[in-house]
């Protein structure tokens, strides 16, 4: 998906990037009911930064609008958030409603999140005020013993595998994967501005499985993996790299499958259909690059390769028939790479990707994504690329507005593909704040067994995300919906 760059959230300071595993004491208010109470937990903590939130519960009248002030005492700065618009002035911090959480009942919560920086000590903040009203007046917040860093493991991945044109688990029993997109990874650290966009700990990855999704696809970029020099070093190689082995690890342990996958990729391109014409992975290209994919694949496999749970999603969505005057010329290019008629950089092919994989001993899933955005598998079995373990998939994408979104469609493109391969939808959406368009996708999948993941778990606007949700807890947007309660029907 060519979605919006960044999802708004606020910049006051220098960002900083979620990797740490510290976990903070949560505080509480304790005693008789006060007017209101706040309870503030530090979920992550590093070097440098920390992953706060704040659980606000209102004991008065119901409210349409809140805002929540509280003062730092050790120079902690907030630097971005979210479910709340954040600000900060000297050592007193506001968070004030969104538009869309602004009500709030007599007894009901709402939470919000943020990211702040932080030197010396990082004490709980005091003088919690909700409208002015002070919270938690039976005495200041006090610590209780810090939480484990995750609750128990609440299931286990399956650990999937190709047999014929299904997916099956280690029992032979066939499994459709169904689930979400999660975004950020692709963006935000390539822009200075993080790793993920906004939380990914274990309540947010919680909330994913709430919605009784069974697989998380997390897009990746290959500059901030490898940590090339363009990247702010907290934001790349290592540290990017243990935030995304920390994410997979909270996915599996809530028994969904994560889907690694190569989002945004190095390779000056200018010519039709250009998302930007930046030589770094500030967009989507039509090709992966030689320069970096491979070693890109290379590492992510070796990550990976113990850990038969986890798939790989080679490239989001190719699009070489745009550069190329011919189809044949495009789907060469898509599976052979070299020099692309119409693309200035060297093109590494599915085949080079799959090499990359296997070549590390590495027997994991692999999706392959085909022509026009991931929308065209017209040619896909024709140029099937060559995988020695028998563990390739076809990856389709689908919204409203591409070419091949409707049944007859399906019928002639997709169908011929799934008789001989498992098929899945990597990205399924619709840019109308609605789901009846997702609606009919998700059943011509379902009749035919077939598996489909909702773009995507990102508090966007749905009608330019689109976004499935409009809080990290799980509530839907009007298009996402539809995904939940049908996620809910089938696995319920």
């Amino acid at each position: 998906m060519r979605h919006p760059p960044r999802s708004g959230l606020l910049l006051v300071g220098a960002a900083v990037a979620l990797v740490g595993t510290a976990i903070a004491p949560t505080v509480t208010a304790s005693g008789a009911t006060p007017a209101c109470t706040v309870e503030y937990s530090v979920t992550n903590q590093w070097d440098a930064g920390f992953q706060g939130s704040v659980k606000i519960t209102n004991n008065m009248a119901s409210v349409s609008s809140w805002s929540l002030t509280f003062d730092f005492a050790q120079g902690q700065e907030v630097t971005q958030g979210w479910n709340a618009k954040w600000s900060q002035s000297g050592t007193s911090v506001t968070a004030a409603n969104e538009s869309w959480n602004g009500s709030l009942a007599s007894g009901a919560s709402v939470s919000a999140g943020f990211l702040a920086s932080w030197s010396g000590s990082n004490t709980a903040p005091t003088g919690f005020k909700l409208n002015g009203t002070a919270c938690n007046v039976d005495g200041e917040p006090t610590p209780t013993d810090p939480p484990p860093t995750d609750p128990p493991p609440t299931g286990e991945a399956p650990k999937l595998h190709v047999s014929g044109n299904k997916l099956v688990d280690a029992s032979g029993a066939t499994r459709r994967m169904l689930g979400v997109n999660r975004s950020g990874g692709e963006f935000m650290c390539v822009q200075g501005y993080g790793i993920f966009d906004g939380p990914v700990d274990d309540a947010a990855v919680e909330a994913i499985a709430d919605w009784k999704a069974n697989t998380v696809r997390i897009p990746l970029n290959e500059e901030c993996w490898l940590g090339l020099s363009n990247i702010k070093p907290e934001y790349g190689g290592a540290n990017y790299i243990a935030a995304v082995k920390d994410l997979v690890a909270k996915v599996e342990a809530h028994g969904m499958t994560p889907l690694v996958e190569l989002h945004w990729s190095y390779g000056q391109y200018t010519g039709n259909s250009a998302g930007c014409s930046d030589v770094h992975a500030t967009c989507q290209k039509p090709m992966p690059d030689a320069q970096y994919t491979p070693s890109f694949w290379a590492s992510v496999a070796s990550t990976f390769k113990d850990d038969p749970a986890v798939a790989f999603d080679l490239f989001n969505e190719p699009y070489p028939d745009r550069a190329t005057s011919t189809t044949t010329q495009a789907w060469t290019c898509w599976r052979d790479g070299g020099t692309c008629p119409g693309i200035s950089y060297e093109v590494a092919g599915m085949q080079d990707l799959v090499d990359a994989v296997r070549g590390t001993g590495a027997k994991n899933l692999i999706l392959a994504g085909g022509l026009a955005y991931s929308n065209d598998l017209s040619q896909w079995l024709t140029y099937k690329p060559s995988d020695p373990t028998g563990n390739l998939v076809a990856a389709y994408h689908v919204y409203n507005f591409n070419t091949c979104a409707s049944e007859s469609c399906w019928n002639s493109t997709l169908a011929p593909v799934a008789a001989q391969v498992p098929l899945v939808a990597g990205e399924i959406g619709e840019n109308t704040c609605s789901h009846g368009f997702v609606d009919t996708v998700m059943k011509w999948f379902d009749d035919r067994n077939l598996s489909y993941l909702g773009w995507t778990w990102n508090t966007w606007d749905c009608s330019s995300g689109p976004s499935l949700i409009s809080g990290y807890d799980g509530t839907p947007t009007s298009y996402g919906i539809g995904l939940r309660d049908h996620l809910r029907a089938l696995n319920g």
